[in-house]
């Protein structure tokens, strides 16, 4: 019986054209093999940091309960890695962290965010956060969006938890079914320290050293971001208009219009956002790909209660940021922007000019 199915299903010698759609079949089953052995990687991680918990929890109950002191913890410390040799976590150092993380996740931490993150990343959130708020917004940013430890640690140090979402703006009004997915691409302010401008700048100036530092500058507008071009011409009627700076942002599939303007925000300048946010959806965005385009307005400074009216007024998806720049006496101390964009310069010299 099998000899007569292996002469009715022929195999395809090695060389000999394979069928179609095999390779697509070929890359869904790598595709389920990859997304299995994450999951698998995530489930350890996770009861990793569980058993990691546990520990902390336990000799947390004991050492108050007991009153123990710091003496006895290097002995526990001793005891597990005699017990355990092969593992290396069992220091005095690791086990006080145990300790802190389950005194501030008292509850059980298998259905936390921070159970999905390394142990670096919680010992960097441990040692930098000063509230659990922190420590939870930090640790959901880092499992949604991927981040290194050396992002995680860069974000904290940008202060992420109180510029994110700040930015005043309409998208209640205007993208009311995605206004809290919108919100989160925006802040207040923006830092752009690493541009050494202080002062009294032109608004060329500051498109000009943003544009020079351009990795720096997405790493600061945060993951989606993609750039699309500078002095961005659109053409209406007999008009030719140019837009301070156009990106795409890849996760929420729109058009983002970043205007910069050096002194207050105005009424007027969100007159001319408005217009370029609308001429954008028109002749750029593509209605069966991409949503309805943002519009940022990065400006020295806001008069909250005008802006607020302003925005009202406008029909388009818009939001008003301030940035903040080095003062002169930091300034005089940086190092030199060759220094701090030499990578972003090589990027730029290799596309050549965007837009």
């Amino acid at each position: 019986m099998q000899n007569e199915l292996a002469q009715q299903t022929p195999i395809p010698a090695q060389g000999s054209e394979l069928p179609p759609g095999f390779f697509e079949l070929v890359d869904d089953l790598k595709a389920i093999v990859t997304q299995a052995s994450v999951r698998a990687q995530l489930k350890v991680n996770t009861e990793m940091i569980k058993m990691y918990w546990e520990i902390g929890r336990t000799i947390l109950d004991r050492t108050e309960r007991e009153k123990w002191g710091a003496k006895v913890l290097e002995r526990v410390a001793m005891e597990l890695r005699t017990a355990f040799p092969n593992q290396r976590s069992f220091g005095t150092r690791n086990l006080k962290y145990m300790q802190q993380m389950a005194r501030t996740w008292p509850e059980q931490i298998g259905q936390q965010a921070v159970a999905q993150l390394p142990w670096g990343h919680i010992t960097l959130l441990m040692g930098r956060c000063k509230t659990r708020p922190e420590l939870d917004f930090y640790a959901q940013r880092a499992v949604q969006q991927g981040w290194s430890r050396v992002m995680l640690d860069h974000w904290i140090d940008a202060q992420l938890h109180l510029t994110q979402g700040a930015a005043l703006n309409n998208f209640d009004a205007t993208v009311p079914e995605d206004s809290d997915v919108v919100n989160e691409v925006v802040k207040d302010p923006y830092r752009v320290d690493f541009t050494r401008l202080s002062g009294k700048v032109a608004e060329r100036d500051l498109e000009d050293a943003l544009v020079q530092h351009l990795v720096r500058f997405l790493t600061e507008l945060g993951v989606g971001f993609a750039f699309v071009g500078r002095q961005y011409p659109i053409k209406v009627g007999d008009e030719e208009f140019r837009i301070d700076l156009l990106f795409y942002h890849c996760k929420l599939h729109r058009y983002v219009v970043i205007e910069l303007k050096t002194d207050k925000a105005r009424p007027a300048h969100l007159g001319q956002l408005g217009f370029y946010v609308t001429v954008v959806d028109d002749l750029v965005r593509d209605e069966e790909r991409d949503d309805p385009t943002l519009g940022i307005l990065i400006a020295k400074s806001r008069d909250k209660g005008t802006i607020e009216y302003a925005l009202r007024s406008n029909n388009a998806p818009l939001a008003v940021s301030t940035y903040a720049a080095l003062p002169p006496h930091v300034r005089e101390l940086m190092p030199s922007a060759e220094d701090l964009s030499r990578i972003a310069d090589d990027v730029l010299d290799g596309d050549g000019a965007a837009g």
